[in-house]
C-alpha cells in the first residue's frame, strides 16, 4: 500500500463542509467514489446544499455541528457509526478566522482556540477509539499555511493553526505504527 488513501467505497466526514475547501473536499470525494460522505457545519442551509450537490455521486448526509462543543463532535462520530459502521476519514476542516493582535479579547481567543484547535482533539477523542480497535483510520486536519509561517494581521489565527499542525504531527507520531494515517492541509 502507498501512503495516500484510496477514497472508493471509504466512509468520510467533512467539518466545515457548508462552503470553501469544506465543500471541495466533499465533492471531490464524491466523484473519488467515496461510499458516504456525511458532511457537517454550523451552516445548515450551506450543509444542505452541499448535500444535495453531491448526493447523485454518493450517500451523502448532512449534520449540523458546532465543532468547538465536544458533545456535539462525539454526537456526529455516533450518527456516522451508527449509520455506516465505520469510519475511513475524519476530515476536521471547520476554522474560523479572527483579526488583531494580542489586544483580541479573552473571549475570543477561546472561541478560535475551541474551534481551530480544540475541534481537532474533540474529533481524534472520538473517532480514535472505533479506528484503533479497526487497526486503520485516516485523520486530515486543516491546517492552513498560516499554521507552517504566520498569518499577517491575526495573532489568533497564526496561534491557533501552529498548534493545529502541532497536535496532527503527536498524532501521526503516537498512531502511525497502529494503523492511523495522519495529514495536515495547509
Amino acid at each position: 500500500k502507498g501512503k495516500t488513501m484510496q477514497i472508493k467505497d471509504k466512509v468520510v466526514v467533512v467539518t466545515g463542509g457548508a462552503s470553501g475547501i469544506g465543500t471541495s473536499l466533499c465533492e471531490r470525494f464524491a466523484a473519488e467514489g467515496a461510499r458516504a460522505v456525511v458532511v457537517s457545519d454550523i451552516d445548515q442551509a450551506g450543509i444542505d446544499e452541499t448535500v444535495k450537490s453531491i448526493a447523485g455521486q454518493t450517500q451523502a448526509i448532512g449534520f449540523k455541528v458546532d465543532v468547538g462543543k465536544e458533545e456535539e463532535v462525539e454526537a456526529l462520530v455516533q450518527v456516522a457509526l451508527s449509520k455506516y459502521g465505520h469510519i475511513d476519514l475524519f476530515c476536521s476542516n471547520a476554522g474560523i478566522f479572527t483579526a488583531g493582535g494580542e489586544d483580541v479579547s479573552t473571549k475570543a481567543w477561546q472561541t478560535i482556540w475551541d474551534i481551530n484547535v480544540m475541534a481537532h482533539v474533540f474529533a481524534a477523542r472520538s473517532v480514535l477509539p472505533s479506528m484503533l480497535e479497526r487497526g486503520e483510520g485516516y485523520l486530515l486536519n486543516t491546517s492552513s499555511a498560516a499554521g507552517l509561517l504566520s498569518q499577517v494581521g491575526s495573532a489568533p489565527y497564526s496561534v491557533t493553526k501552529h498548534a493545529a499542525i502541532g497536535f496532527a504531527e503527536w498524532l501521526s507520531i503516537t498512531y502511525g505504527n497502529r494503523g492511523i494515517k495522519v495529514s495536515a492541509l495547509c
